[in-house]
């Protein structure tokens, strides 16, 4: 057993590690309330935006001369790994990059290996975590949470659609983990680019989306305006989930760790108690057998 001046130092570090845990629980608890606040707000807008686009598309030839649907053999793919700066928050970085290695591993192997597979990252600790795997990022944006609004986050998603539409890159795959509560985040993989047409139902001949619309000022006109405004919108809202979800991870984390904390407490407490009383046992032995030992 550790001694009891060990014990105590043990304690003393426990107990302030426990304090900073629990206030950066309460720190990332506030952060959560107005990041869940801002992905609830953006969500509405992004789905009705969509509904509208895909009712207005479904039918339109101008469609066929939309640069970000055009569909080419998937030779240069970038992935854009989303994840954050900081630490501290379970898994929610390291699942990113290891999602972003299985997808190379499992779809792309064979452009990987003609040096044909780019990633971005958003954030430092999923750019880190790539580089000590071998994967190194193309680019790297670990600024863009510093101000982390629509007008920051579309300058990115708009050198994207470029790249994209003067054929840099066949395809485009953002990775990041969506938000569904405090507790759980979604590792969630979608196609950003090309826009993929959605699937309708056909059964009986009813479209999906079947609303009528007065169009100004013509059909093909707000498809070219609404089909940037959505993807753009759609990459902010992927940031906004992954940014909601941070601070659900580590408000979890740091959750847990405090409790931890509170436990590892309680046992060092109850080592200290039985460390002291044998110490006082001792000290009384001594004092008896050296009694004895003078009457003797």
């Amino acid at each position: 057993m550790a001694g009891i001046k060990e014990i105590r130092t043990r304690i003393a570090s426990v107990n302030n590690t426990q304090k900073i845990t629990s206030a950066m629980k309460m720190v990332s608890a506030a952060k959560l309330r107005k990041a869940q606040q801002a992905v609830q707000q953006m969500r509405p807008y992004s789905e009705k935006l969509q509904e509208i686009l895909v009712n207005v598309s479904a039918d339109s030839d101008a469609n066929q001369d939309n640069v970000y649907a055009k569909v080419r053999p998937a030779q240069r793919i970038l992935i854009v790994a989303i994840a954050s700066n900081g630490g501290l928050c379970g898994g929610f970085n390291s699942n990113i990059g290891k999602a972003t290695i299985a997808l190379i591993q499992q779809e792309y192997a064979t452009q990987f290996a003609k040096n044909q597979v780019h990633i971005y990252t958003v954030g430092k600790k999923v750019r880190d975590m790539l580089k000590s795997k071998g994967y190194e990022p193309t680019k790297s944006f670990v600024d863009i949470y510093d101000d982390l609004s629509y007008d920051t986050v579309s300058k990115l998603s708009t050198t994207i659609m470029s790249e994209f539409a003067n054929g840099t890159y066949d395809r485009v795959i953002l990775l990041y983990n969506s938000f569904k509560n405090a507790a759980t985040q979604v590792i969630t993989n979608t196609q950003f680019l090309p826009l993929v047409a959605p699937e309708q139902d056909t059964l009986q001949g009813v479209k999906k989306f079947n609303y009528d619309y007065i169009f100004e000022p013509d059909k093909e006109y707000i498809i070219s305006e609404l089909i940037p405004r959505s993807l753009k919108i759609q990459f902010f809202s992927a940031l906004l989930d992954s940014f909601a979800s941070e601070h659900g991870a580590r408000m979890t984390a740091m959750h847990k760790a405090t409790d931890n904390a509170g436990e590892m407490l309680k046992s060092l407490r109850i080592d200290y108690n039985k460390a002291r009383q044998a110490s006082i046992t001792n000290e009384i032995l001594e004092i008896v057998s050296g009694a004895n030992a003078l009457k003797g």
